[in-house]
């Protein structure tokens, strides 16, 4: 019989993806006021916590499922988006947060959107929108998000959109699961 704890004879690729803690480099951009940093504090604190405009940059981590998210949490403003550039390298997931609330500007966020997946750099990451403050009324849904983001026309990589609330915490953990899975794949499939 087969002892399970021998890993003699076991290739180096296996070990890696079945035995050692997965880490993920994420991204989160998006205009101001969609909700970045209050995401941030609810997924490392679990609790709402009064935030102020970033400028500049937050980073945590986040653990959750035996995955560490390490998460970078860049500033929304318009004069601060040109340096979002500096953070891409070796980003594995891009969270893109949306305020759903916020239809006078959804033009602009998907264009910051398909500015940032377009850059070399973010080639390899995978994309989850947060549909951010599904509680107010009149947010767009999921699939008004979908369409008015352009997302069907993304066809080179994964990507989900994910309903959410910040302040409750509703849709975030989900949101992690989906980088989980998809990010777990991506690295099974080119190591194995």
């Amino acid at each position: 019989r087969e002892d399970p704890f021998n890993l003699i004879g076991t290739s180096p690729a296996k070990l890696t993806v079945c035995c050692l803690p997965l880490e993920m480099r994420i991204l989160m951009l998006g205009l101001d006021a969609a909700g970045k940093t209050t995401i941030l504090y609810k997924l490392k604190l679990g609790q709402s916590v009064t935030t102020i405009p970033t400028v500049g940059f937050n980073v945590e981590t986040v653990t959750y499922k035996k995955v560490k998210f390490n998460v970078w949490d860049v500033g929304g403003q318009d004069k601060i988006r040109p340096l979002w550039r500096h953070y891409y390298t070796g980003t594995h997931g891009l969270i893109f947060v949306v305020d759903c609330a916020d239809r006078d500007r959804i033009d602009e966020a998907r264009l910051e959107l398909h500015r940032i997946i377009n850059d070399r750099e973010m080639r390899d990451a995978i994309i989850l929108i947060f549909a951010n403050k599904q509680d107010l009324p009149d947010a767009m849904k999921p699939h008004e998000i979908q369409e008015k983001l352009g997302l069907t026309r993304i066809s080179d990589r994964s990507w989900y959109v994910q309903p959410a609330c910040a302040t409750t915490g509703d849709g975030l953990y989900e949101g992690l699961t989906w980088l989980t899975m998809n990010h777990k794949s991506a690295v099974g499939n080119k190591s194995l």
